[in-house]
């Protein structure tokens, strides 16, 4: 894969997270959540983590300027010169726009994958998906359960659930995105950069998908 700005989109329980750290590991390139880099923005006191953290606790969310600053700070670093994945980022057009500055100006192309999950299963994965709070491993206690009931492969921590995963706060955040994140995919569409892919299937089967076409992008 030639150096690329790779763009997840997709709704909450799409599998962005799944197939976005597969992508990192196959091509060698970091992969760029918008939690992991709040939460390193707060834990460095800075003064840009300081007005995340006031908006997270609020329960609000992190206005664009501050998400943006955070962004542009963390591609800048040199693990990113081959090209990173941003999983989480843009959430909006405004965000968008100001990413494809960001790029034009380091002259990296953008190409943009589009997780595409029918709205019954959306559910049934977010109703059951599990997290280990040392690793990061997402699981589904249906779709894709750990060896042990409840306990990481990887570490053997328990597992747990998010407490926005609740059909409530499920629906909420589905809605959420279409009227917020969805208008992203006309966008990219119209500039030409959009591969939408069949994200209702096999993880490993999706994965194999986007290498194959992120090697001939």
């Amino acid at each position: 894969m030639k150096s690329h700005a790779l763009v997840f989109l997709g709704a909450p329980g799409a599998g962005k997270g799944t197939q976005a750290h597969k992508v990192a590991e196959a091509f060698g390139i970091p992969h760029i959540s918008t939690g992991e880099i709040l939460r390193q923005a707060v834990a460095s006191g800075s003064a840009l983590g300081q007005a995340a953290k006031e908006k997270m606790e609020a329960g609000e969310l992190v206005p664009d300027e501050v998400m943006c600053r955070i962004v542009a700070d963390r591609i800048g670093q040199a693990d990113c010169a081959k090209g990173f994945i941003l999983d989480g980022f843009p959430r909006t057009v405004a965000q968008a726009r100001f990413l494809d500055g960001l790029l034009d100006q380091g002259g990296q192309p953008l190409q943009v994958l589009n997780l595409q999950v029918k709205p019954e299963l959306l559910m049934k994965r977010l109703r059951g998906r599990r997290t280990c709070p040392v690793c990061g491993t997402t699981y589904n206690l249906e779709l894709n359960p750990p060896a042990r009931n409840s306990v990481c492969d990887r570490d053997g921590a328990r597992l747990i659930a998010r407490a926005d995963d609740n059909e409530e706060a499920i629906r909420h955040r589905l809605a959420a995105y279409e009227r917020d994140t969805s208008p992203l995919i006309d966008y990219y569409k119209r500039r030409g950069v959009l591969h939408s892919v069949d994200g209702n299937r096999d993880p490993e089967a999706i994965a194999q998908e986007l290498v194959r076409f992120l090697r001939d992008a």
